[in-house]
């Protein structure tokens, strides 16, 4: 699938020396890494948007002084698999779980990886020599989505990611929304229940405390949601109850988004979603329910306003390809509200 082009302004201030080395703005292959909070997954893509080598790492980054080897080891082992070498590519592109000042490249606070305060663009480039473009990961995988058509070519969508954390990455009239402090669509940690846990970030009842993979682990006393989500398909009563509310909470997430940025589509991603028609189902019955409670809902929610996507998407190693190609292309289709 050809990749549109997109604009970011955060390299026309940039130093000089970095620009120079995007070779005269020649189209080529292009890397995307999507940091996880259990793997590092990396995607080699040419300029036709062809995927020319992957590499999935199945572990976390690690402590902060072991990130740039680590996601330097992933590259490495993309760009074998596409028999090139780290001179082929134009540029990188990462998306991390966190906090992200994008024009000095540093991740400033990522809770579920315990970085504050990284330098990892200027890490990275030292390490590779190419180069780098760093990214919130779900805002990331918004511009990704939104470049490739995703979501019946909506203009406004909102990706929400349902994984170790959560949180959404909003794109308004076709650009990525950060809002006055770089925090829009932090839904997360929109608090749902005012006596639930504790969440990392010292709230009481965060949504993501209630319905992120960890905590739906830890509400079940088991190692992952995947099992929870057998269990539920087994018959488990207490499994099904759990995954039913989580259905619910999800689905009042959703409808605080499209309430709030009044979006056209909502895309849903991340590991726990994963799980299939048991995650889908008791989100779209409660869904269903707000519509039939409400003529507002029923107007704002229609059945069609949710996309899941399936396993094999991909939507953060393609939203970290898609923000490596702002570091040498420019048009309207994605910029920075």
């Amino acid at each position: 699938m050809t990749a549109d082009r997109l604009t970011d302004a955060r390299l026309t201030d940039a130093d000089p020396d970095r620009l120079d080395r995007l070779d005269g703005h020649r189209p080529g292959p292009v890397a995307g890494i999507d940091i996880g909070g259990t793997k590092i997954a990396v995607l080699i893509v040419d300029a036709d948007g062809a995927v020319l080598g992957r590499a999935t790492h199945v572990s976390s980054v690690g402590d902060q002084d072991g990130a740039v080897p680590a996601i330097a080891a992933a590259l490495d082992e993309a760009l074998a698999n596409a028999r090139l070498t780290r001179n082929d590519l134009i540029a990188v592109g990462v998306g991390v779980p966190g906090r992200v000042d994008p024009d000095r490249g540093h991740v400033t606070l990522a809770v579920n990886l315990g970085w504050t305060d990284l330098a990892l663009r200027d890490g990275l480039e030292a390490a590779i020599g190419r180069p780098v473009v760093i990214e919130n990961d779900v805002r990331a995988a918004a511009i990704g989505l939104h470049q490739r058509g995703v979501a019946a070519g909506a203009r406004d969508l909102a990706y929400l990611a349902v994984g170790t954390g959560i949180a959404a990455g909003v794109i308004l009239d076709g650009r990525l929304h950060r809002g006055a402090r770089g925090l829009a669509g932090e839904i997360g940690h929109a608090i749902v229940d005012r006596n639930g846990p504790v969440c990392a970030c010292g709230q009481r009842g965060c949504l993501e405390s209630l319905v992120s993979g960890p905590s739906i682990a830890r509400r079940a006393n088991v190692e992952s949601p995947q099992e929870v989500y057998a269990a539920a398909v087994a018959g488990d009563p207490g499994a099904t109850d759990l995954v039913d509310d989580v259905g619910r909470l999800l689905a009042w997430a959703i409808h605080t988004l499209v309430m709030t940025y009044d979006v056209e589509r909502v895309v849903v991603g991340g590991g726990v979603s994963h799980a299939g028609e048991p995650f889908e189902r008791p989100l779209r019955r409660e869904l269903a329910r707000l519509r039939a409670a409400s003529d507002q809902a029923a107007e704002l929610l229609p059945a069609d306003i949710v996309d899941v996507l399936p396993a094999e998407a991909e939507a953060g190693a393609w939203g970290a390809v898609a923000v490596a190609r702002t570091a040498f292309q420019g048009s309207e289709v994605v910029s920075h509200a």
